[in-house]
């Protein structure tokens, strides 16, 4: 009932589960659960926005790493060590 990849076992378990409840409670009303990991759909604008800004978040990340170094050098030279 379920495929290989594990993460397509849950909502077909679900399903089974939440449609045995209402079968319990002798309801006429189903569930139909699917799953859709991811969006197949080729968007350019989305892989920009997501390149610009994983691009601006490195660039903050690599302007504030050189000062870091810089500072225990100054407190190794305050210190004398």
């Amino acid at each position: 009932m379920c495929s290989p990849e594990p993460i397509n076992c849950f909502p077909v378990l679900v399903n089974i589960l939440s449609n045995s409840f209402l079968r319990l409670f002798n309801s006429t009303a189903r569930f139909r659960i699917w799953s859709q990991l991811f969006y197949t759909g080729e968007n350019p604008e989305l892989k920009h926005y997501i390149f610009f800004g994983l691009f601006t978040y490195l660039l903050i990340l690599a302007a504030g790493l050189p000062p870091l170094f810089a500072m225990s050098s100054v407190e190794d030279y305050k210190v004398k060590s």
